[in-house]
């Protein structure tokens, strides 16, 4: 147990470490190598650990147990493509980067920590600083907007953060009032599940589903999200959208087995059926109207939190069908928004109406960004067409019969919605103001990220590994544990 405590706190330290260091180095030219270093460092570790999972001491805060393992990897797969791509954004950058590259280092120090988090306190914690990490890195442009954006993103986060540390408390207090000892450890909740009183669970189930539910995304408690992707960088986007959001769904998902093993995994599953159908259909009828590609892809987040949501109402092959749209979406995201970034620094804006004709300006990240439309609305050979194909199957054989139509019909209004801009983005005549020379040459290390996670989201789709299978079926055995 020693050892392998010892390993899931290097996840953890390593990052941490990194960020310490960046902060002091004296070279803002060879500072952001620090990121794809620490990176492969961190994913390495990822491997080996996926490879020979450690036994993990059932009374650890802390441990790289199989929800963790079936989650965390792909988050380090995709900081470590982001901070290759970081490497060249930051070349094109006049702003100093000494507090930019410590604190996405910083952040995935605590995404390790909140994924490998087996306690409530340590939970929140970790999500809690996760958000204040985040605030650097989403005004780094430094334009009015970004400050906007990031103040919306502090005040709607620390809300939800807010009302799951209420959540956390009146679940301690279901354990203490059912004759526990109020020790908010997962696995001492699961083991006096069914002691649990009933109404302090569901009190604490609502409330930590809206707060973490707020740290996804979900609708309605998705304000920040199209403000804060829209204006923050394309990396920091991709970290948003594929790292951050996916802790939180992790918290949800521990906190759900909690539910269920206290007889209330049905109220559960309605909620979450509920308010997942809800966020599609709201994300599919902004995605009709939206005129900025940026925040195109914060409404896309917010339906594909939705889909994570309906997946996991449908019990345990549901959750297992969500797990694999968690990589699928992180891959197919972080391509979206790397060569989203590309495309507005050329252009010099995020609308439609000033970004036009930009097949001929960048061809090679324009033709990214169409596969990555097509990829993540759930078109073939991808990972997400597989993924959502088997949460409708799932959903089928589960006899939710209505709530999959609902769900195909705002799949397809998504797909309308993002079809449109992202054409009306690369057709017709460019519209430049004022280019930056810099801004239009098309880079190894600008282009070759995007094109590594689309790459990545096509084998996943096509041969996915059974390694990961595993990891995804051993996270189900631990939340949905057999009698």
């Amino acid at each position: 147990h020693g050892a392998a405590r010892m390993n899931s706190m290097l996840l953890i330290l390593i990052p941490l470490a990194g960020a310490a260091l960046a902060a002091v180095w004296p070279d803002k030219r060879t500072r952001p190598l620090l990121l794809p270093a620490i990176g492969a460092a961190h994913f390495a570790l990822c491997l080996w650990l996926m490879a020979a999972p450690p036994a993990v001491d059932p009374a650890a805060w802390l441990a790289f147990d199989p929800l963790a393992r079936a989650i965390l990897p792909g988050v380090s797969l995709l900081f470590l493509v982001c901070a290759g791509y970081g490497v060249s954004y930051l070349r094109l950058k006049t702003q100093d980067n000494r507090v930019f590259v410590p604190a996405l280092l910083l952040v995935l120090g605590l995404l390790s920590a909140g994924h490998q988090a087996r306690h409530l306190g340590i939970l929140w914690i970790a999500t809690e600083a996760v958000t204040l990490a985040c605030v650097p890195i989403i005004h780094f442009t430094g334009t009015p907007r970004a400050f906007e954006a990031t103040w919306k993103y502090l005040l709607v986060g620390g809300t939800g953060i807010a009302l799951s540390l209420l959540g956390s408390i009146c679940l301690g207090y279901a354990s203490l009032h059912g004759g526990g000892s109020g020790d908010i450890t997962f696995t001492a909740l699961l083991a006096h599940g069914p002691s649990l009183t009933r109404t302090w669970v569901l009190i604490a189930w609502i409330l930590l589903l809206v707060g973490y539910g707020t740290k996804m995304g979900l609708a309605p408690m998705h304000t920040w999200k199209p403000d804060t992707y829209g204006e923050s960088p394309g990396i920091v986007g991709a970290l948003l959208a594929g790292g951050v959001t996916s802790v939180a769904f992790t918290a949800i998902l521990r906190v759900k087995s909690v539910v269920n093993a206290a007889g209330a995994g049905a109220i559960a599953d309605q909620t979450l059926l509920a308010l997942g159908l809800f966020s599609t259909l709201i994300a599919a009828l902004f995605l009709l109207r939206t005129r900025d590609f940026k925040r195109m892809l914060a409404y896309s987040s917010i339906e594909h939190m939705g889909i994570l949501c309906i997946a996991s109402s449908f019990g345990g092959a549901g959750v297992w069908a969500a797990l694999f749209h968690v990589w699928s979406n992180c891959l197919t995201k972080g391509a979206l928004f790397l060569s989203a970034g590309n495309l507005q620094r050329a252009a010099g804006s995020a609308s439609m109406d000033d970004a036009r004709g930009m097949s001929k300006v960048l061809p090679r990240t324009s033709m990214l960004f169409v596969t990555g439309m097509f990829a993540i609305t759930a078109c073939p050979p991808f990972g997400p067409f597989f993924s959502e194909l088997l949460i409708i199957r799932t959903g089928l054989a589960a006899g939710q019969w209505w709530p999959i139509g609902l769900f195909l019909a705002c799949l397809l209004l998504a797909f309308f919605g993002l079809s449109n801009i992202v054409f009306a983005i690369v057709d017709g005549r460019p519209r430049l103001r004022k280019p930056d020379p810099a801004h239009l040459r098309e880079s190894a290390g600008l282009v070759l990220p995007p094109l590594v996670l689309l790459a990545a989201s096509l084998w996943l789709g096509l041969f996915t590994p059974a390694i990961l299978k595993d990891a995804w079926s051993a996270a189900v055995l631990q939340l949905f544990p057999t009698p």
